[in-house]
């Protein structure tokens, strides 16, 4: 059945608004295809092209994106994550209604060697942990991390379930606080085995974060490497004078 735009303003804007609306409505929910181009242009009796510049401004906006061979789908709203506040990945979802989640891909004890060494202040030949997972939000993945710390800080993590208990768990059970993070932000492409763990195409730019974090007595805890969906989430971060 035909439905009919108002021809007294731009069509493409109503349509863009009609689009918006059934999205967050949860008509059209995050992960599903929109209906095609031809579909709609059939449903509301306007051009294609209207359609088009409808699409394109919601995927400027972030509210859609474009899989060529496959179709328009909706994405999930973006998770805002303050770049000046200390906080994990668990703990942040839960600070904005989400439903965290994490899948260990590796936990392993191994020679921390210079590169680590240097950037956490041991020796080459000391042990540390080192952890590969991926965090999901609501069931969809956001982010692949790689998180080195140093055994001596954690003895135990060996015996602790990363599954249930988040890192900043841990290091509240073993009296750890963290009072500072230095951070560097990058843009870099994944892997087509890396993409897929986050339900992306090959190849695809993510945003690579990476960092070491020191307790309230200057010590290095953690160097944390971490790939994020640039679709998925929004940071944000305060400049003072």
């Amino acid at each position: 059945m035909r439905k009919e735009l108002d021809a007294r303003s731009p069509l493409y804007l109503q349509l863009r608004e009609v689009i918006r609306g059934k999205i967050e409505s949860g008509e059209y929910p995050p992960g599903t295809c929109i209906p095609s181009e031809h579909t709609l242009a059939e449903t509301y009796g306007i051009h294609r092209l209207s359609v088009r510049s409808a699409i394109s401004a919601l995927i400027y906006e972030g509210l859609l994106k474009s899989v060529q061979g496959k179709g328009v789908f909706v994405l999930a709203e973006k998770v805002e994550r303050d770049l000046d506040t200390l906080g994990g990945f668990k703990q942040t979802m839960l600070e904005r209604n989400k439903t965290p989640s994490t899948r260990i891909l590796m936990k392993a004890l191994r020679e921390a060697g210079k590169y680590y060494a240097d950037l956490l202040g041991m020796e080459p030949e000391d042990p540390l942990y080192y952890i590969r997972r991926v965090c999901s939000s609501d069931g969809l993945p956001m982010s692949l991390e790689e998180v080195y710390i140093p055994y001596e800080m954690v003895p135990n993590l060996c015996d602790i379930d990363l599954g249930v208990f988040s890192i900043y768990d841990v290091y509240e059970f073993s009296g750890i606080h963290l009072a500072r993070t230095e951070q560097t932000l990058d843009l870099t492409r994944l892997d087509a085995a890396d993409a897929k763990l986050l339900e992306l195409e090959a190849d695809a730019a993510v945003m690579k974060f990476q960092g070491v974090s020191y307790d309230q007595q200057g010590r290095a805890v953690e160097f944390a490497r971490t790939y994020t969906r640039g679709d998925t989430c929004s940071f944000y971060a305060h400049y003072r004078k």
